[in-house]
């Protein structure tokens, strides 16, 4: 079935079930949507056609930005217990007069450059990284139906209801599930995306293939352990990665010296072995044990539209580009994907939001995607020319790389700011080390509030007694120009409340939601803690008292990597979305509480 207007309002037989959202599709992308989705309350079906999650091979790779997101989902335990790590990227080549000799070695992500509170790469299968976001909505009560194809889908006509079409492959019988939204994880084939008008993939598919190898090798090569760019004068390039369980990956690339792709009937397993032994002379190559074993060839695309003129199909993930594996970008984007998406389909859904709140998603998740297809063509030329314009390709990109650099440009929720903030609209929140007032526990700014699907609103004074006149201002703005939101929110998780896990009991999240369900409130000051009491606050600090922080850092402290000089007599406000994106951020004297309040009005005019 098409999607085209012939079949507006057409539907065959009985609805088997209705839901909030469909998602196609159960990898990471997919799994990121759905978790996020169960977690905020949002009743999801998640269907694919694969009757088992990914056992071996596929995306393993998880840059620091994705580490912190796992670390705030509270899901990162056990990847960091299990996976390997990478620190270090070692350079080797070899020349027509000269062997193969290691040629340099770098930090992957120096201190300097990317600011990460975790400066590595995690690597572990796809499939370890689908169990933990399986096993967290299952703790949810909520499972994947499995073996299920997408068929179709439609819009019933008279309605704001989609008709999504499946097929059980194990009985060969037909389901219909009404919903609200689909978003299809379908991957780069992805059939959902044909029912989204003119979102066809734009791009080139070039001649470079590459083999994927993933088991356990047995080298005298000295730089096993860490990560490897090698380039070959007579057999081409390798990258050579350490993986969990002792195992390697390489990718081996399989173009010609002229520039030729290989016949992928010849790409055998062995093929690529003797490849990657060819290349690594004089050293030993052999494998004890091979898990996983694949091709590609790369392609560097995006798609046209990432959902339809409707704001109900979306699209995330490899259905919405296509591009190389060598820096470890595919499952990282795609998670982001999700999480963008999923935060605005769960305000909207609630109805504290407009619905052009979901016309961002398109907006800036297609930036990123173009900002990745226009590195990944610059960073497969840099790896064919060797060492030197991959280490100059590396410096230049490597925020990028690391997911701490994919920035979103001015929009609706990424407001302009011509303040002179070191922090601006559309950049990720920078790690900071803080103090709890409450407990003296030394926390992670960017983690210690759990994601509850909510805005955080953080107040810097940095002398709290300079500031009460200014924290009266604010508290008296949120309690009038937000009183509509905070009472549909509350109303809202009362009648729908979040996805709940015995393990949210070790949260305590009313901590979080004593002054809004769709706000969280904090304060940042220089102030020492004997300087001050909790009962000298304005009441809905006083209510915060979880998110009252002490920034008492030797070193880079918060307030610094946030606003840079922030006098006594001044005091900022930084708003962070539920996704962890600084939506806007600037500063006032502390006797300009009411030019604050009005900043704040306008930024959540798409709310109120």
């Amino acid at each position: 079935m098409s999607p085209s207007a012939d079949h507006e309002g057409y539907r065959i037989g009985s609805v088997d079930a209705s839901t909030t959202m469909v998602v196609v599709g159960a990898g990471p992308s997919g799994l990121m949507l759905a978790c996020n989705l169960v977690r905020f309350g949002i009743a999801v079906v998640i269907l694919d056609d694969r009757p088992d999650k990914t056992s071996t091979g596929k995306a393993d790779g998880m840059q620091p930005k994705t580490i912190e997101t796992f670390k705030q989902l509270r899901l990162a335990e056990p990847l960091l217990r299990t996976a390997a790590r990478v620190h270090d990227i070692a350079f080797w080549q070899s020349t027509a007069d000269h062997p193969l000799r290691r040629t340099g070695r770098q930090t992957h992500y120096p201190e300097h450059l990317v600011g990460a509170s975790d400066p590595y790469i995690l690597l572990a299968h796809q499939g370890m990284v689908e169990e933990f976001l399986i096993d967290d909505m299952e703790s949810r009560g909520v499972f994947i139906t499995r073996n299920s194809r997408f068929t179709s889908c439609l819009r019933l006509s008279g309605t704001n209801n989609l008709e999504i079409v499946y097929e059980n492959i194990s009985t060969g019988t037909s389901h219909k599930i009404q919903a609200d939204y689909l978003v299809g994880c379908d991957g780069a084939r992805s059939k959902v995306r044909g029912f989204i008008p003119d979102a066809d993939l734009e791009g080139e598919l070039t001649n470079a293939a590459w083999g994927v190898l993933d088991g356990v090798i047995d080298t005298d090569f000295p730089d096993l352990w860490s990560k490897v760019a090698l380039r070959s004068a007579s057999a081409g390039s390798i990258l050579w990665i350490p993986r969990e369980r002792g195992m390697t990956r390489l990718y081996v690339e399989l173009s010609s010296t002229d520039g030729e792709r290989v016949d992928k009937a010849k790409a055998t397993t062995e093929y690529v072995m003797q490849r990657a032994r060819d290349a690594m002379q004089p050293f030993q190559l052999e494998w004890k044990s091979v898990e996983w074993f694949g091709t590609y060839v790369v392609g560097q695309r995006v798609a046209r539209h990432f959902m339809d003129p409707q704001a109900q199909i979306f699209i995330a993930g490899d259905a919405g580009h296509c591009h190389s594996a060598l820096a470890a970008q595919g499952a990282n984007t795609s998670m982001h994907d999700s999480f963008n998406l999923a935060w605005k389909i769960n305000f909207l859904s609630r109805g504290l939001a407009r619905p052009s709140i979901l016309h961002t998603y398109e907006e800036e998740r297609q930036k990123i995607a173009y900002d990745l297809i226009k590195f990944d063509v610059e960073h497969c030329k840099a790896f064919a020319e060797g060492e030197a314009a991959l280490s100059e390709n590396f410096d230049n990109n490597i925020r990028f790389i690391s997911g701490v650099g994919a920035e979103y440009g001015p929009g609706m929720l990424t407001s302009a700011s011509a303040n002179d903030s070191r922090l601006k609209p559309g950049m990720l929140q920078l790690p900071a080390k803080v103090t709890r007032y409450l407990d003296a526990n030394p926390v992670d700014i960017q983690l210690d509030v759990p994601l509850l699907g909510q805005f955080k609103i953080y107040t810097f004074v940095p002398e709290v007694s300079q500031s009460l006149g200014f924290l009266q201002d604010v508290t008296q703005a949120l309690k009038k120009t937000f009183v509509k939101i905070t009472s549909q929110a509350e109303q809202s998780y009362r009648k729908q409340p979040r996805g709940y896990a015995p393990s949210d009991e070790f949260v305590q999240s009313h901590r979080y939601t004593a002054v809004s369900e769709a706000f969280t409130l904090a304060m940042v000051t220089r102030s020492p803690q004997s300087q001050f009491e909790i009962a000298n606050l304005p009441d809905l600090f006083q209510k915060s008292r979880w998110t009252l922080y002490l920034d008492n850092a030797e070193k880079a402290s918060c307030t610094q990597k946030w606003f840079g000089d922030l006098r006594s007599d001044k005091a900022g406000i930084a708003v962070v979305r539920p996704d962890g994106y600084i939506g806007a951020i600037d500063s006032w004297g502390t006797s300009e509480g009411e030019r604050a309040v009005q900043w704040m009005k306008h930024y959540f005019s798409f709310m109120l």
